[in-house]
Parts: structure tokens; sequence; C-alpha cells
């Protein structure tokens, strides 16, 4: 009997512990940056809370650490970033996720490892990444009428159990409907729908990830410079993801580069600059001249062996259909 009341309490606090994350936690943790000394972790609740993150790492787990507080507000759609800092390369850490002075547990470890300072010392390590584009999360009282356009999310369950060490989100993470794309209100309510997915959840806490734009997540379908509402599409971008936030002098919207191991990523905005092909006395762009000369310039500066540019726009296709680069031949 004594058993079977001990059996019970377990399992009667790992409900509990679950029931509190889900009345506090809407989605995340989810982890961003990766750098040898930062990482950078992303998480939204339901309400006001102070949220904090303590880390430390696996191997000393006395030595831990604390992000600064954060207290989530609801104009930005109770979103934090906490950045993890000081840390040592090539160390794996654990964490927890404290709001309101209460420890969220969840059905999956929370841990992630610093790139390692290999320069000069060792061979580069081997890593994997993870890309895809295209997730449409369907909600049947704003969608078209018709079969739904969303389904199969275990996609993400099936991401999530290769391990992969970062994901690139090359556009149309999000799909704004009708209902959102003129309001700034209307673009954090479709980022925090889609974000909420339990499917998701556990890629975001394993994986690192960095993300790009397409018409889908910055305005209306094919939408281009015209649009007047960039300025929410960015800002709604910048609250939801957790890319290194150091932005490129003279160039707009989400443009960033980042370096993994001896791999640099030049990550592309094909949105803020894009004007509409075949328009007469406007000279046709995709990225735009500044966005260019900075591309050139960084491919010109970087000694990665391997370098990866990543436009949420298909790029390589000598067809002039649909939103090819095709149909910007000049540039």
């Amino acid at each position: 009997m004594k058993k079977i009341l001990s059996l019970f309490s377990l399992l009667f606090i790992t409900f509990t512990s679950f029931t509190q994350s889900s009345k506090l936690v809407s989605s995340g943790p989810m982890l961003g940056y990766n750098e040898m000394r930062e990482v950078m972790i992303w998480i939204q609740t339901k309400n006001e809370a102070e949220v904090y993150i303590e880390y430390w790492p696996i191997s000393e787990p006395t030595k831990k650490a604390k992000t600064y507080l954060v207290n989530t507000k609801r104009e930005d759609a109770y979103t934090a970033h906490l950045v993890c800092s000081l840390l040592e390369p090539g160390t794996a850490y654990e964490y927890e996720i404290w709001i309101d002075n209460n420890k969220i547990k969840f059905p999956y470890p929370l841990e992630f490892t610093t790139q390692a300072l290999w320069q000069y010392r060792t061979e580069p390590p081997s890593f994997t990444f993870a890309l895809g584009s295209c997730a449409f999360i369907s909600e049947e009282k704003y969608d078209r009428k018709g079969p739904p356009y969303g389904g199969d999310y275990q996609i993400f369950e099936s991401i999530a159990k290769t391990n992969p060490d970062l994901m690139l989100w090359m556009g149309d993470n999000v799909y704004l409907r009708e209902v959102d794309w003129n309001t700034r209100n209307g673009y954090l309510y479709r980022y925090t729908h889609s974000r909420a997915i339990p499917e998701m959840q556990e890629l975001l806490a394993k994986t690192h990830h960095y993300a790009i734009w397409d018409d889908h997540d910055y305005g209306p379908n094919n939408a281009n410079s015209s649009w007047t509402h960039k300025d929410f599409a960015l800002e709604s971008f910048d609250l939801f993801w957790a890319n290194n936030p150091a932005k490129i002098d003279g160039v707009k919207g989400n443009t960033f580069q980042f370096q993994y191991v001896d791999c640099d990523f030049f990550m592309l905005d094909n949105r803020t600059y894009r004007t509409e092909p075949n328009l007469k006395g406007v000279k046709e762009t995709m990225l735009g001249k500044k966005q260019l000369t900075w591309l050139f310039s960084a491919l010109e500066r970087s000694y990665a062996p391997f370098k990866f540019v990543v436009v949420g726009s298909p790029f390589l296709n000598s067809i002039a259909k649909y939103e090819n680069y095709a149909h910007y031949k000049e540039e």
C-alpha cells in the first residue's frame, strides 16, 4: 500500500508540474543563436510575468548562473529573449525556466552545447542542420473554405528525432491571413497561434533556430517593397525569433550573417527591397543594391571553406515563373 501511495504521489507531482507549465507558458522555450560565449533562449508566457533562466555546466551542476530577469508585456505578445552569458566554448549546459518564481517542468530535457573553440587546435567538428519553409498552421475560422492547407504537424516531431544542431527557417514560417496583415495585433496573433502547436515544442527546445522570412510572414501573398506595413512585419519577426541581434549598416529588414564551425551562413531578405518585375522606369531588383553590396563584400571577406547563401525565393531555377529569381535577369 505504501508503494502504491508513493507512486501516486510521484504521478501527482509530475502531473501538477506539467499543468503548471500549460498555465504559464504559451510556447517555447526555443533555442536561438549559439555562440562560444552566449546562447539566446526565447519563451512566450500566457500573461505578463517575471521570467529568468538558471543554467549550469552539466559536468558542474553546482556552478549555477542566472540570466537577467525579463518582464513579459502584453504589447510584446508576452515574449522574452534571455541571454545565457559568460559561457565556456564546447560545453554542455542544462537550464531551467523560472516564471513568477515557479520552476517550470517540461517533458524533455532542457540542454544546449556552445560552439567549440576548434580554430588552430583541431579539425572542425562535424554538425548537422535541418532546413524548411512553408509552415501553414490551420485555423478553421480564419482559413479559406475547403480542405485545410495545414496538417501533418508531426513533421516537427520527426525533425526533432534526428537531433540537428541547428535549423534554418527559410520563410513562410507563419501564414498571415486577411484578418491579420493590416494591424500589428494581427501579426502578433498569427505568430502566437502558429508557434503554440504542441508538435513543434520539442524541436524548438532541442535545436538552435535561425530564420528569415518570405511573403506570408511579411504581408499578403507576393508582397514586395510597396507593402505599407513592413514595420509591423519586422517588429513581429524580431519578437518571435532569436537571431543574433546585430544589424548591418544601411541594410533594412532581417538580413544577417552567422558562423557555425567552419561554415558561414548569409541570411537574406527577399522582400524589403523587392520590386515588381517588368515595371516601366523601375530597375528590377529582388535584394536591392545595399544588400547586394554587403553580400558581395561579406562573401569576399569570408574565410569559411563552406558558404551558404539562404534566400526565401526559388533562386537557381532558370524558368521565369511565379516568384523565381529568374524574373530579375540583370541582378
